[in-house]
Formats: structure tokens, sequence, C-alpha cells
């Protein structure tokens, strides 16, 4: 990013991707910013199944780091702050790649979906890439023939959510926290 004409004239005419040294820093790889990444084409590349997952994964990520970054200053957050925050952090786990380790799409889409569709929401986040193994194993495993539609580029059904969500509950259950239930409520 050294200036805003050039960078909005590569944005429009092909696309960009930011890496970030301060995502590299923390440990996030691919250090891909997203806020700061641009593309002409965006979505009318991706496999259908991309969209229907992550369709707004951009803006709700970008608002979780706006509000990680607010909630430095106060002590005090609210239920609904703190589930945001708790489920950014599970995002942020889910949307870092090992070296050497690439995903195919249909695995790609079933992590986002467990974490976007909350299935996450109870597993400790130094857990969240454990418990990604073992549910893409049972994706793999279980539903082979939905993996092969969605390599092939089909739509993701609603039927085809479901399944995946059913497939990959047994799998986490054994890893959520209970969450501690105040005594004075």
């Amino acid at each position: 990013m050294s200036s805003y004409i050039p960078t909005n004239l590569i944005s429009i005419t092909d696309g960009q991707i930011y890496l970030s040294p301060v995502l590299f820093s923390k440990g996030i790889l691919p250090a891909v910013d997203v806020g700061k990444s641009v593309s002409r084409v965006g979505g009318k590349t991706q496999l259908p199944a991309y969209r229907s997952v992550a369709g707004d994964l951009r803006l709700s990520y970008s608002q979780f780091e706006e509000l990680e970054s607010f909630s430095r200053f106060g002590t005090r957050l609210d239920e609904s702050t703190r589930r945001t925050l708790e489920r950014g952090w599970r995002v942020r786990e889910i949307l870092k790649q090992g070296q050497y380790k690439p995903l195919k799409a249909s695995e790609q889409i079933a992590s986002l979906l467990s974490v976007t569709g909350g299935a996450l929401d109870l597993v400790p986040t130094e857990q969240v890439r454990e418990v990604e193994a073992h549910l893409l194993a049972a994706v793999n495993e279980q539903l082979p023939e939905l993996c092969t539609r969605i390599e092939a580029g089909k739509k993701l059904e609603m039927a085809d959510r479901d399944s995946i969500m059913n497939k990959i509950k047994p799998v986490i259950t054994p890893f959520e926290q209970v969450e501690e239930v105040n005594a004075n409520n």
C-alpha cells in the first residue's frame, strides 16, 4: 500500500492481495489482510459453495478485528460483544493454514461452515485446529459424494449444509467446554 490512486488502479484492473507483517508476526499464515486486499472479479470466480458459506465472512471478520482493537481499552464487555470476539478468534484459527498443507475446496467449505454456523462456539480456541483435523476426516470419510459435488462446482444446498453439520457435530462435541453459569443469576 503505497498510495491511493495506484492501489485503486490495481484493484480496478485485476486485483491484489496484501500480505500483512502484523498478521505474520501473530502467526497467521498465509498473512493475507482481507480488509486491504481487493479484487475486480472477487466472488465471480469462486465456487458457488464458497459464496453460500462465506458470503458475509469478510465483512464480519473486519468488524471483529475493529471490535477486538477497541475491546482492549475496556475491561467490561457485554455478552453480545464477548460472543462476537469469541467467534472471531475461532474464525482466525480456521483461516490459518499449515505450511505444505493445502485443503481441498470441500474441506475449506466444511471448515468455514463449522465456524460460521456456530458449531465451534464451545470449542476452546486453542483446540480449534485439532478439532478441524478431526472434522475434515469425518467429512471426507462419511460424505465423499458431497465432497465430489463441491469440487465439481455444484451449488451447496440447504440439505448439504445440514449433512455436513450433522456429521461434524459428534466429532466436535467431545471437545466442547461447558460455559460456566454465574451463581448470582
